[in-house]
């Protein structure tokens, strides 16, 4: 946790967790919103992906990803304990099934940083489930002055980098929720309250019959 202050009381109805995914073009924020929402809510978790590729140094299995060779990988694909998966530059990477749905029928939430295609792949496998927040620049002008900010792509990167975030962009009406991060603290917040809602949606309360029947008992 960090200085946000204590998470809310835990509601006396059960409910099935849900998964957030996040997208937005590269240099928009999505990184820091997800730290942040991180390190405000206790229930809520990144998924941890699975990849191909060799660890580095100080990467822990099961801490910053679940190392795999290539045919384990295909076998996870083949098998239907994918969730989502793409390859990047000769790598696999993919989001296992189980954790996430342990995860959910315990009433916790997972984050998911990933594209809009992954989360085409998240919401067709677990259709219900699912809430997609997507996060926009407020100009591209302002989100190349970020890429160049940062300093850390070359020129062909950064124009590489706008190219694909009209391509991107064009996808945002597929998505459950969308906000601009001018403020990072505002943009912060706006998506702590996208999660509230979404865990108080009536389709999530399993725990509801049970609760009102107590209720209405006194008990």
């Amino acid at each position: 946790m960090s200085d946000a202050g204590p998470s809310a009381p835990t509601s006396p109805i059960r409910r099935r967790g849900l998964c957030l995914v996040l997208a937005a073009p590269s240099g928009t924020g999505k990184s820091a919103i997800t730290r942040a929402l991180l390190e405000r809510d206790d229930n809520l978790a990144l998924s941890i992906s699975v990849t191909t590729r060799k660890p580095r140094p100080y990467e822990q299995e099961g801490v910053h990803y679940f190392f795999r060779d290539q045919e384990a990988f295909d076998a996870m694909v083949a098998s239907g304990n994918m969730l989502e998966w793409a390859g990047v530059f000769g790598r696999s990477y993919g989001s296992p099934r189980e954790p996430v749905e342990q995860a959910l029928a315990a009433g916790r939430d997972v984050l998911f940083d990933i594209d809009w295609q992954g989360y085409r792949q998240v919401r067709a496998a677990l259709p219900g489930d699912v809430v997609g927040l997507y996060i926009m620049p407020p100009s591209l002008a302002e989100l190349e002055h970020r890429l160049r900010t940062r300093a850390s792509d070359s020129e062909a990167e950064i124009l590489r980098r706008m190219a694909t975030a009209v391509s991107e962009i064009s996808h945002v009406h597929e998505f459950d929720y969308v906000l601009v991060n001018t403020v990072l603290e505002q943009a912060v917040a706006e998506a702590l309250a996208v999660l509230t809602a979404s865990r108080l949606a009536l389709s999530r309360q399993t725990g509801l019959d049970g609760f009102t029947t107590r209720l209405c008992a006194g008990s």
